[in-house]
């Protein structure tokens, strides 16, 4: 079984455009990504972009890279089309590796690998115990509810389950929550298939694409993590990133 990652990377951004080029501590963000993926055990780390800045920046520092359209709408349509121009074969997994975290712990991607070992695993992704109010009641960190197989039930920008007659600051004493961590693997023929199908109304709902998985019958099998990895989502962040991983240096 060949395990592929890659990373998608878009210049244009409406919060942080230039994202993946901005510098920390002497490197692109989207080296920092792709050295972190070299830890991991991948047989191969592309990146995805529309952009020929991000594509040269990329040879220049000896990364694989290759171009993709411009009219994606979400990383996993990228890699989507990056995996067919790759010709890879139906049983491939392929890795979405998010292009903002540069810190990104190589063994969550080892984690989501061994999803692969039960031959029935579509998709895997990785989740992680809440154990902040905050996190639990902010809708722009997505959680997940999980059966008894470690299979994803129902993602929602709400925390859920639902607990009947329990104030919500008490939620976390009562009842195990899990955030969901944007990683994904697919197998490609998985991968190819879900590319094809329309925006459903669970998705639209929620805004988060995984429900059109679900709502179309796939499963998702979930492992859990306990690492920590901040995302870049606008320049504020990077000096999060400078607390955390150069304060000492």
């Amino acid at each position: 079984m060949e395990f592929i990652g890659i990373i998608p990377a878009r210049y244009e951004s409406n919060r942080f455009p230039g994202k993946p080029l901005v510098d920390i501590h002497g490197k692109s963000m989207i080296q920092r990504v792709y050295e972190q993926c070299l830890k991991a055990k991948l047989n191969r780390i592309i990146v995805a972009t529309d952009d020929k800045r991000i594509f040269d920046h990329v040879l220049n520092f000896g990364g694989e890279v290759i171009m993709t359209s411009n009219s994606h709408e979400s990383g996993t349509d990228r890699i989507a089309e990056a995996a067919k121009k790759l010709q890879l074969s139906a049983d491939t997994i392929v890795f979405n590796i998010q292009g903002d975290e540069p810190f990104i712990d190589p063994e969550d991607i080892n984690t989501l690998s061994a999803c692969f070992n039960d031959e029935g695993t579509q998709i895997a992704t990785l989740i992680k115990v809440i154990k902040e109010v905050d996190v639990l009641l902010n809708k722009n960190s997505p959680k997940v509810v999980i059966g008894l197989k470690d299979q994803a039930l129902y993602f929602s920008r709400e925390a859920i389950p639902h607990l009947r007659g329990v104030d919500k600051k008490d939620w976390l004493s009562k009842q195990t929550y899990f955030q969901h961590v944007g990683i994904y693997a697919f197998k490609h023929a998985t991968l190819k298939a879900i590319s094809l199908l329309p925006m459903g109304v669970l998705e639209q709902s929620e805004g988060l694409e995984q429900l059109r998985w679900l709502e179309n019958g796939c499963t998702i099998k979930t492992a859990q993590t306990e690492s920590e990895c901040i995302a870049v989502d606008c320049a504020e962040d990077l000096e999060r990133i400078d607390k955390k991983f150069f304060s000492e240096s």
